[in-house]
């Protein structure tokens, strides 16, 4: 059992089949996560706030969502929603977030069980136009890195065809270390450049004792930078497009414009 695995990790880890053209043209950030609700929404907006309010104009780009809310208009994602008014970009819900699912599940999945696979024509042109109308572009993952789009096509891949600089999105409390470290070999297999990671809810009253020894922990063992530290902040709240003053505070810790290069 233990050959077996040995063989179909590395195969899994190397997959790489490009769905679109690389986009190494732009500028901008490729926000992803430890894991599924570790803040990463937050994070891109934060970010792409703190860019606009210092004259960049912004895209932000949510390209595959899933447990997208059923409305009027069709399937509508609030984190895309957030990101939007983040930016205050012009551009339509449709260009930010060209591929929706209901259930919240891996897109893989959700597109099988919605009888609708990706439609990678419609998401390459939405991420063409949000690239040329923008001076950089926030990209925001869909859970962790190993999430698969499709059979062969993780998230992984998708970082790859963007060819943006990672900003990793981790938990402030027990365990972090071990899903950092997890997301940060994924992503060096794959030759992308990481800028940071960004730890999200910290509690400084929490009865978790691994907060504050964990920025360090990941930094030295990770040898990665921790670009910031968000605390936990209850007048965020994506559903109504608010991110709280401690949130933006810790998001201007880190140049963002020096980083972006």
């Amino acid at each position: 059992m233990e050959e077996r695995l040995f063989k179909v990790v590395p195969a899994v880890m190397m997959a790489t089949m490009s769905k679109m053209g690389r986009f190494a043209s732009g500028r901008g950030f490729f926000v992803t996560g430890t894991d599924t609700g570790v803040g990463k929404t937050v994070v891109a907006g934060a970010i792409a706030r703190y860019l606009r309010t210092r004259a960049q104009k912004v895209g932000v780009c949510k390209p595959i969502a899933t447990g997208c809310a059923v409305r009027r208009e069709g399937l509508v994602s609030p984190d895309a929603e957030f990101l939007a008014h983040c930016s205050d970009t012009d551009l339509s819900l449709d260009q930010i977030n060209p591929i929706r699912y209901r259930e919240p599940l891996a897109p893989w999945i959700a597109a099988e069980r919605a009888r609708r696979p990706v439609d990678w024509h419609a998401l390459e042109q939405a991420c063409r136009l949000n690239l040329q109308q923008h001076d950089c572009l926030v990209v925001e993952g869909i859970g962790g890195v190993m999430v698969p789009i499709e059979k062969r096509y993780l998230v992984l891949d998708l970082m790859v065809d963007f060819a943006l600089p990672v900003v990793i999105v981790a938990r402030s409390g027990l365990g972090t270390v071990n899903h950092t470290l997890l997301t940060l070999e994924a992503c060096r297999r794959r030759q992308l450049r990481i800028l940071g990671v960004v730890i999200n809810g910290y509690d400084p009253e929490g009865a978790d004792p691994a907060q504050q020894d964990n920025p360090r922990l990941i930094e030295q063992v990770g040898g990665v930078r921790v670009l910031c530290i968000i605390p936990r902040d209850i007048r965020t709240c994506v559903n109504k497009g608010l991110i709280g003053p401690d949130v933006q505070a810790a998001i201007a810790l880190a140049d963002w414009i020096e980083l972006l290069g």
